[in-house]
């Protein structure tokens, strides 16, 4: 069970770098929005992959930290990549309402111990950008959205949109 679901993080954060690969490195809106399509596209892909490693979890199963987390740190990185990179430009709005707790900032250093390299803001905005894209596309390949959405991809696209006007100035 451990493989399959570290080939399916694997798999994910293959096809992410499949996609930053098509697009100029100086193009950092174009792979930001890229990389949460194809997020969305392979888990419509492959549903069965995206419900192990992100679904119900087996009962008594407990899968090896120690193979699932690098698999999963995989999975994430491009994200965390482009968001540095918007970071080290001066294009990314970390700015936030809230301050940051030394509780939450202390969990983002331990994730930059782990090998996490990029600012602990850029950690944190990772982690929520994830969060609203993971929510909709789980909701989305879980036939949770009501009857009368009739094509969950055009929430999709536009919260992506969004996200891109929140986050990333002179979007």
């Amino acid at each position: 069970m451990t493989s399959l679901i570290t080939d399916a993080f694997t798999a994910l954060g293959d096809s992410q770098r499949v996609t930053l690969a098509v697009i100029p490195e100086d193009e950092l809106v174009a792979q930001f929005s890229n990389l949460g399509l194809a997020y969305r596209q392979w888990a419509l892909s492959y549903p069965q992959r995206y419900h192990l490693i992100f679904g119900t979890p087996i009962p008594g199963y407990q899968a090896s930290p120690d193979r699932t987390v690098p698999a999963a740190a995989w999975a994430l990185q491009p994200l965390i990549m482009t968001l540095q990179a918007l970071f080290m430009a001066g294009k990314l709005q970390v700015e936030a309402g809230v301050a940051m707790t030394p509780k939450l900032r202390s969990m983002l250093e331990a994730w930059q111990a782990f090998g996490a390299q990029a600012d602990v803001e850029v950690l944190y905005l990772a982690l929520v950008v994830w969060n609203r894209v993971h929510g909709m596309v789980f909701l989305e390949i879980s036939q949770q959205y009501p009857s009368f959405i009739t094509d969950a991809g055009e929430i999709f696209r536009r919260e992506i949109e969004n996200m891109i006007h929140q986050y990333i100035k002179g979007e």
